[in-house]
């Protein structure tokens, strides 16, 4: 599977988040991650379905929506007319998660199903067949520049064992420090947030998050 990057837009500066966007495709990303929250879920709120849309203006690469929200189902049509390519919807979300990803994919949008630090890889096992991806959690999810939990690198291994062909992302402090850790453990799509945007040169930094990953055994 190609690696694949996607820097976060909640570490962007939200005063100017179109330039932000235009930063991360003349660094060469694969496309941008969005994180959205809504104060329940997680302790924290960000964005909605306008910050989406701009994002899709300004964007011509992938867009991957992270619904961190109590009613996924509710918010499936207003972020996929909103320019999502992917939505990310948690396990641990008390909803009808079948009728949700089959929305998705429905709507010929890619599915993804979030699973928390302390949810097993066996919580997989039930929607596998109505998922084009599975995005781990390497951080406890709600706010950004945490420390990167490395005990979830053995879920990756084994969802990468059972799921041989299933996108595995992953989000938390990811960055140029661990990316090939990430990768030998199955992973092959890396959120960036603090990482990328913080960096002092992030066109320099991507490129370097590149040649480690080149550097991985096929």
């Amino acid at each position: 599977m190609a690696f694949r990057i996607f820097p976060s837009l909640l570490a962007a500066d939200f005063g100017r988040l179109e330039e932000d966007c235009r930063l991360v495709e003349a660094a060469g990303a694969d496309g941008i991650h969005l994180d959205v929250m809504d104060g329940h879920f997680v302790p924290n709120l960000s964005m909605g379905p306008d910050v989406v849309a701009m994002t899709r203006r300004a964007l011509k690469g992938h867009l991957s929506t992270h619904l961190m929200v109590s009613r996924p189902d509710l918010y499936v049509t207003p972020f996929l007319e909103a320019g999502s390519d992917t939505l990310q919807i948690h396990a641990e979300t008390l909803v009808d998660l079948d009728a949700a990803l089959r929305a998705i994919r429905a709507a010929g949008r890619r599915a993804a199903l979030v699973l928390n630090p302390e949810t097993p890889a066996a919580a997989l096992d039930l929607w596998a067949d109505r998922l084009d991806e599975v995005l781990l959690m390497s951080v406890h999810p709600g706010f950004g520049g945490q420390t990167f939990l490395a005990g979830v690198l053995d879920k990756c291994r084994e969802i990468r064992r059972r799921h041989p062909d299933l996108d595995i992302s992953i989000d938390g402090g990811v960055g140029a420090a661990n990316v090939a850790e990430c990768a030998a453990a199955g992973v092959n799509i890396f959120i960036m947030g603090s990482a990328f945007f913080r960096a002092p040169d992030p066109v320099a930094y991507l490129r370097d998050v590149r040649a480690r990953l080149a550097e991985v055994p096929a």
